[in-house]
């Protein structure tokens, strides 16, 4: 099992606090204890990579407290603090991701199958909402190309599609009469997007195991792209031939196009998407707003992927 209970943990495999508080000089610089977190398997430790990848902004990053306090994930109701309130329900353990459709090994996958040779590694990324708001996340995780060799995408491929899962059980913004969106929520990127180097999917943040209102067990980070794109609770990955349905999208095509790159350039329907408020740097009238920046920040790695495209017809 991946995640347990602290209460199911036997002394002896709990890390000496005195220990804990001396662990870059065990460490250095390494994402040891993030291994240790996510996988009590202590020979994790060794795959993990320097703590500050070349990926990694240098700005400072946002309160944990504020990063899994206000979140988007409409499964567990849509206000902000709904998921973090109510997502203690989701049983993340066991998991298992089914990889089908264009691939030369589709097969359903445990996370175990999934992370056993992959390396982890801590990337600070700026994080962009379509909604005016943004944090900078030190986010664990590995490439999704990783994972998408390993699986051959035959040549015909040229979108990944991702599903998050479904129960309602266990998901109260899942349940009712009116729901918001509908469900599974879906997301995708164009293949080349999928297998740039910046593109991960996620099983930690903080130095820590995902938190379930943050897209527990494993969740997709694309820091060039608005969040909403960052799909949680992966339950499907799909390599597709045509450009796969995406929720939002589905829902106001006018307010949320496929691509969804960070764009100042072009509005929201409905507000500017000039400036943004990083949270923790005040609110309401004494929010400090920044501008925002041309694919949040990461154009010298990733404008050429749009070369000759209109960026506000492909917004």
């Amino acid at each position: 099992m991946l995640i347990r209970k602290a209460s199911d943990i036997p002394s002896s495999e709990i890390t000496p606090h005195s220990v804990y508080l001396r662990r870059r000089e065990f460490l250095g610089a390494s994402l040891g204890l993030a291994a240790l977190a996510a996988f009590p398997d202590a020979t994790r430790a060794a795959q993990i990579a320097a703590a500050k990848s070349p990926y990694s902004t240098d700005e400072t990053p946002t309160r944990r407290a504020d990063a899994t306090s206000y979140n988007n994930f409409y499964e567990f109701g849509t206000d902000k603090a709904d998921p973090s309130a109510k997502a203690g329900s989701l049983k993340t353990s066991p998991w298992s991701v089914k990889i089908d459709g264009l691939v030369g090994k589709p097969a359903t996958y445990t996370l175990e199958d999934i992370l056993k040779p992959v390396t982890l590694e801590e990337r600070i990324y700026r994080m962009r909402c379509v909604e005016g708001w943004s944090m900078v996340i030190p986010w664990v995780g590995f490439p999704l190309a990783d994972l998408l060799k390993r699986v051959e995408p035959q040549n015909a491929a040229k979108y990944v599609a991702f599903e998050t899962l479904v129960r309602p059980e266990e998901m109260p913004g899942q349940r009712g009469l009116f729901q918001p969106l509908s469900w599974p929520y879906v997301e995708g990127l164009r293949l080349d997007e999928a297998m740039h180097p910046l593109t991960i999917l996620a099983t930690g943040m903080y130095g820590e195991t995902l938190p379930n209102q943050n897209g527990a067990p494993l969740r997709l980070v694309v820091p060039w792209k608005y969040g909403f794109k960052g799909i949680k609770s992966i339950v499907r990955i799909s390599l597709v031939d045509k450009e796969p349905p995406t929720t939002w999208n589905k829902l106001a095509a006018d307010e949320y196009g496929f691509y969804s790159n960070v764009n100042p350039e072009v509005d929201h329907p409905r507000w500017s998407q000039a400036t943004e408020r990083r949270i923790g740097e005040g609110s309401g009238l004494f929010a400090k707003r920044r501008p925002t920046l041309m694919f949040n920040g990461y154009g010298e790695q990733v404008a050429q992927l749009y070369s000759g495209m209109d960026l506000r017809a492909n917004y």
